[in-house]
């Protein structure tokens, strides 16, 4: 159940990041309210998955950046995941299928952004989401 909070709130700090930066954050649907709603919570599945199996290896690895940094390169790294999502969910997998995804332009800078919004958004959102019963 954890999970599924987690990718809601993720889908919804995605979206408001799209509505937040216009023409940088886009999330690439069909046109249709149900496709975008679809193609959100796709995108903030992969993102959570990417989170949960890729960072923690990136983290391990770049151990001797956060110390340098003090922690200031969990934004660098956070901007990775980011471009690692969208590189994820920008592949055409399906021949004929309309193309979904997230899209950032502009480049690195706007990855750090959109990331550290995206970060800033989810512990907001997360504070009022259901906490885990044990």
């Amino acid at each position: 159940m954890n999970f599924v909070v987690r990718v809601l709130v993720t889908a919804l700090a995605l979206w408001l990041t799209s509505l937040l930066l216009p023409g940088r954050v886009d999330v690439v649907d069909d046109g249709t309210n149900g496709g975008t709603v679809l193609a959100v919570l796709v995108v903030a599945l992969v993102f959570n998955v990417v989170h949960s199996v890729i960072k923690p290896i990136v983290s391990m690895l770049s151990l001797p950046l956060y110390i340098l940094t003090l922690g200031l390169f969990t934004l660098v790294v956070n901007a990775f995941m980011l471009w690692i999502t969208t590189w994820i969910t920008g592949q055409t997998w399906f021949a004929g299928q309309p193309s979904w995804g997230l899209e950032i332009s502009g480049g690195f800078w706007w990855y750090v952004l959109a990331a550290l919004i995206i970060s800033v958004l989810q512990v907001v959102i997360g504070a009022f989401a259901p906490k885990r019963r044990d």
